[in-house]
């Protein structure tokens, strides 16, 4: 199985950026998907982006679209989610997954992903 390491969120003021950062081990897939999802307390967890490592190619929710960019180390086994014009509303529990395959070309999608991380807090004040 799959072990991912968050880290990089933080407090931020409304319009400044964070950069998140995912570690994935144990997976020796040559290709994979990693995403970001984030949640809020009462709320469902949302999906953020998605890569697929090794391919590099990208989907982004249309909340963040513009604003957030996914990207990848493959020497790292990192993952990096840049937010740029942070707004109150991003304020979330964030947090990676992985998955053998990107299933899904139109969502990022919970059920689409096995192994979770255990979070980072993202604060953003207005």
């Amino acid at each position: 199985p799959a072990h991912l390491v968050e880290s990089g969120g933080g407090s931020v003021q409304g319009g400044g950026s964070l950069r998140l950062s995912c570690v994935v081990s144990g997976y020796t897939y040559r290709t994979y998907c990693v995403g970001w999802f984030r949640q809020t307390p009462g709320k469902e967890r949302e999906g953020v982006a998605r890569i697929e490592v090794g391919v590099g190619e990208t989907l982004y929710a249309d909340s963040v679209k513009g604003r957030f960019i996914i990207s990848q180390d493959r020497a790292e086994a990192t993952v990096y989610l840049q937010m740029n014009s942070l707004k109150p509303e991003d304020t979330a529990m964030y947090y990676c997954a992985a998955a053998p395959y990107c299933y899904s070309d139109s969502a990022v999608q919970t059920r689409d992903f096995l192994y979770f991380g255990q979070g980072t807090q993202v604060t953003v004040s207005s």
